[in-house]
């Protein structure tokens, strides 16, 4: 396989988690325009059913797979359902996760926790059902959605750094225990992207002023300039790339 077919995702099935919206409901849709058939998740099973119905009239093929990514046995039970009714899961894209803005010194403790059950714990608990079933195949491809904040910090998001610094350090564990069954896991790490998750920042005018001058690019990230690296590291342009972390931010971790 050579040229553009090495990116196809033609005859692979992909679940999304957190696909609803924003960048999840932007993935599902750049992954089933590569070809993959691509499996919608949330919590609220009308916004994914909505979210179906525009790929299915878009002309692909798409199905649904609501269930909470912070029930360890929800996901477990819906993951094996689907293998064994539907058919194997070849790719997962760990894209559930929330935010929640306060001063450290403030930051109530039930948040936190729910914070860290999003973010963390999801990562965890889809990887492993879904890695169960790829093992036996030796086959998968495994993108965790991580966040310049994995490298950065910023003011009244300390334990969403936190949860974000921890995906990107759980790709580097599951790309190590899980490279010698065939998985390839891996990471993107979205710089400061116009997102549901930012609407606060892109209306704050004064932040979008700074945000232009810190990063090299002088903008807010568009959701489709995520969509060619989630295809890349699906695919078999990507074969050898294992527990890697690509930032698509502008250029901002790399600039004083």
């Amino acid at each position: 396989m050579g040229g553009i077919e090495i990116f196809s995702l033609a005859g692979r099935t992909a679940l999304i988690t957190g696909s609803s919206q924003g960048i999840g409901r932007t993935l599902a849709e750049g992954l089933a325009e590569a070809g993959a058939r691509v499996v919608l998740n949330g919590r609220d099973e009308a916004r994914v059913a909505s979210a179906a119905e525009a790929l299915v009239a878009a002309g692909h093929t798409v199905d649904t797979l609501p269930f909470d990514v912070t029930d360890h046995a929800a996901v477990g039970a819906a993951v094996d359902r689907y293998e064994a009714e539907t058919g194997p899961i070849d790719i997962l894209i760990n894209n559930a996760g929330m935010q929640h803005r306060s001063p450290l010194e403030d930051f109530p403790a039930e948040a936190f926790d729910r914070l860290m059950r999003t973010n963390v714990n999801s990562v965890f608990y889809v990887g492993q059902a879904v890695a169960r079933h790829m093992i036996g195949r030796r086959r998968g491809r495994i993108v965790n959605i991580a966040s310049v904040q994995s490298a950065l910090a910023r003011p009244g998001i300390a334990p969403y750094t936190a949860s974000k610094g921890a995906v990107a350090n759980l790709t580097k564990g599951m790309a190590t225990d899980w490279a010698k069954h065939g998985l390839n896991v891996n990471a993107i790490a979205p710089g400061y992207f116009d997102t549901p998750l930012n609407a606060a920042l892109v209306g704050d005018p004064q932040f979008s002023e700074w945000l232009a001058k810190r990063t090299p690019q002088g903008r807010w990230g568009q959701l489709p300039e995520l969509v060619g690296a989630a295809i890349f590291l699906a695919s078999d342009a990507a074969t050898f790339v294992n527990g890697h972390t690509l930032f698509v931010d502008g250029g901002i971790t790399v600039s004083l």
